[in-house]
């Protein structure tokens, strides 16, 4: 029986699954186990990723998040690693819709003004709708974000690693190398990437540089997808603005000068963080067990440790 650890808030909503023998661990405190040969890890500080190397029937690790990158330099030789493919999309695709409408119609602005009791003259506020969008991204994420953006009558044009054909939602969906031609046509870019080698630092100054006065800056995929200080300069003389949910570095510093800039809106990388995480974490977790338990192989590998074998 496959013995398969997971974080202690989806515990009763995965429940029993026949052929896997499932144990509770918050990777806080040592394992219960040592004959450990599947872990999920839980969603927010777990410590204990460091020591992978110390399960010598460990397998395969799930992680509760779509990103990563952080977690591949722990992997022992062979395991496999998957990520939560899917489980964060529909909680992301929300606050970058609420971040883009927050933005465009300067609700801090009205926040501050709150504050101070003040109210405010009129004035003509930008639209999320008609504003040209440019999703970089299109995989589970982008393609959710795209359905918000539409429903907000925002046409989207989409960019993924390499071109393909459309879909229901876009006609075609453009290749990387096609960015710098786009990019002054976008009034909104929406940044849904993973992080990689070749995305870190995509874009750059020069690549901000392309987009038209006044755009917006959208981040919900990871901070070094974006040059911050190249940022930083473009939104300090007014000329693009941003909102990010991730930022480089993470957590941004008190006395970072993103903080005190008046066209950028920050939230604290809460893009998957929603009350319809839970259940919807459970049911895929448990999924992936029971096709382990069937196959004795995890779903949606993104990653195998360095060495011999691929961990099966």
């Amino acid at each position: 029986m496959s013995v398969i650890s997971v974080p202690p808030e989806i515990a009763d909503l995965v429940g029993e699954v026949p052929g896997a023998d499932i144990v509770t661990w918050d990777m806080q405190a040592p394992a219960p186990r040592e004959d450990i040969e599947v872990m999920v890890v839980p969603p927010w500080n777990s410590p204990r990723v460091r020591e992978l190397a110390d399960h010598p029937k460990l397998r395969g690790v799930v992680l509760s998040s779509a990103g990563y990158d952080h977690m591949v330099r722990f992997l022992p030789p062979g395991v496999t690693l998957s990520n939560a493919v899917g489980v964060h999309d529909t909680a992301t695709a929300e606050l970058a819709l609420a971040l883009a409408l927050a933005a465009q119609r300067d609700l801090p602005t009205f926040v501050r003004a709150q504050a101070d009791r003040t109210w405010l003259p009129q004035a003509v506020n930008r639209s999320l709708a008609d504003a040209r969008v440019l999703l970089l991204g299109y995989g589970g994420v982008g393609r959710t974000i795209t359905r918000r953006m539409l429903a907000c009558e925002a046409p989207v044009t989409a960019v993924a690693s390499r071109a393909r054909a459309g879909d229901d939602l876009v006609d075609v969906v453009h290749g990387i190398e096609e960015l710098d031609a786009l990019l002054p046509e976008a009034d909104v870019l929406v940044l849904a990437l993973p992080l990689s080698d070749r995305t870190r630092g995509l874009l750059d100054g020069r690549r901000l540089g392309l987009l038209p006065d006044d755009a917006l800056v959208l981040n919900v995929g990871r901070g070094p997808l974006v040059d911050t200080d190249a940022l930083v300069a473009e939104c300090s003389a007014g000329r693009l603005r941003a909102a990010l949910d991730v930022t480089d570095p993470e957590p941004l510093p008190e006395d970072h000068p993103l903080w005190s800039l008046p066209n950028v809106l920050i939230s604290p990388h809460r893009g998957g963080a929603s009350t319809a995480f839970p259940a919807r974490h459970a049911a895929y977790v448990r999924g992936l067990i029971e096709r382990y338990v069937e196959t004795g192989r995890l779903d949606n590998v993104v990653a195998v440790g360095p060495g011999e074998g691929d961990g099966q």
